[in-house]
């Protein structure tokens, strides 16, 4: 369901939007209109949407127009043109006050330098959006407490904001939007003010917390890794524009241009590049109550496997049977495949990351099936798949993962 729908938006700073609006319309870019108007634009036809229960990550380097979007989407900043719905809702129709009844309604913001006031508690801090909504106190006390708990700081209640550590503070600034009970959520460089370690801690939170909640969250960021391990999908923007929308594997594996392939080169792809990305049709299966035969065998050497899949016949993954086994049970004149069947094989889920199935492929000689929560059989991967996943996204053997097992991978399939 559609939450949030951005369209054709336009922000331009300054005393001639018209004239800029009709230079953008001419194709000339941000530089080149400010340069002939001094008028600054802050976006430039921005068309996106995002789904209720996703995180949207809008992406970009300083000036791109990433934070401007932001106060766009709930009209602290009014767009030059174009429209917002929220819910179905045109914003830029709305007057002042039905303007703040969505604001207090909808929205939860989370800003990077915590804005807690320093003369209040913790709880009175978390409890702040509900006063300027005039809950009623005790209900007030009730929400603080509970959002307080969702982010581990029910036993901070009666801190001060002094004595908590920078990432707790942030903590509390999340408790504080979680507590109005808003649909939204709006992020705006959240954890940049973070050192590194507790800045990894809160991306977690947020993870775990999401997967509880299901809000919808557009959260602003301009650290690329930050953007691939919290987003849903990304929004990457350059001078105002959209340069390209997609999953963190879209935007790793089809970059829509040169700036995009070198914002992304230096990109950990094992860490985003997931099973399903990687994986192949699984060509060649069996059942239970086959009988090994040599025409099964010459199947599997063609593929070329080293390892037969076995399901049930509701493709359900049963095990495996490895290739020199099966040679064996033909020349026994075996009756089935369920005597030499392997049950304790490595497996992976769709979401698997390419990182955890390099590790499990250096112990393994075979390959490792792809399955389901039920575990029905979706694909497969093996060694030849994951090193060509790399090799067509420009990597070297090394690949740039920071593990030595895939050195060891390459080695095993050379």
């Amino acid at each position: 369901m559609e939450k949030i729908k951005v369209a054709n938006v336009t922000k331009i700073f300054g005393s001639q939007p018209s004239l800029a609006l009709q230079l953008l319309g001419q194709g000339l870019n941000k530089e080149e209109i400010f340069n002939k108007t001094g008028q600054a634009i802050g976006l430039a036809n921005v068309e996106f949407e995002v789904q209720a229960g996703e995180i949207m990550v809008i992406m970009g380097l300083s000036g791109s127009g990433k934070s401007t979007l932001l106060r766009c989407l709930n009209r602290l900043i009014d767009p030059t043109q174009g429209n917002i719905w929220i819910d179905g809702v045109d914003i830029t129709t709305l007057d002042h006050d039905a303007l703040l009844t969505l604001r207090r309604q909808k929205f939860g913001m989370v800003f990077q330098h915590f804005a807690l006031f320093p003369h209040r508690n913790i709880r009175r801090n978390v409890e702040y959006g509900l006063e300027i909504q005039e809950v009623p106190e005790e209900q007030r006390r009730l929400k603080a407490t509970q959002a307080l708990k969702l982010v581990g700081l029910e036993e901070w209640e009666e801190a001060m904001p002094g004595q908590l550590s920078g990432g707790m503070q942030q903590r509390v600034g999340l408790a504080r939007a979680l507590a109005v009970e808003s649909d939204i959520l709006l992020m705006d460089e959240a954890f940049s003010a973070l050192d590194p370690l507790i800045r990894g801690d809160m991306q977690e939170e947020l993870i775990a917390l999401q997967t509880r909640l299901q809000k919808t969250i557009v959260f602003i960021t301009h650290d690329l890794d930050e953007a691939l391990k919290l987003g849903n999908r990304v929004v990457l923007m350059k001078d105002g524009q959209v340069v390209q929308i997609g999953t963190p594997e879209d935007i790793i594996s089809s970059p829509s241009n040169d700036y995009v392939k070198r914002f992304v080169e230096s990109v950990d792809k094992s860490k985003i590049l997931t099973a399903k990305a990687v994986m192949i049709p699984p060509t060649v299966v069996a059942y239970l109550n086959d009988k090994p035969t040599t025409g099964l065998l010459q199947r599997l050497k063609a593929a070329p496997l080293n390892g037969l899949l076995v399901v049930n016949q509701d493709q359900i993954l049963q095990g495996m049977v490895r290739l020199e086994v099966l040679q064996q049970a033909i020349e026994r004149g075996d009756s089935t495949l369920q005597s030499i069947l392997e049950t304790n094989i490595p497996e992976v889920k769709p979401t698997d990351s390419l990182k955890q199935m390099i590790a499990l492929l250096a112990k393994s000689s075979l390959p490792l099936p792809v399955v389901d929560k039920q575990r029905k059989l979706q694909g497969l991967v093996t060694e030849h798949t994951v090193l060509t996943a790399l090799a067509k996204r420009g990597d070297s053997a090394s690949a740039k993962i920071g593990d030595s097992t895939v050195v060891k991978l390459v080695k095993k399939g050379d």
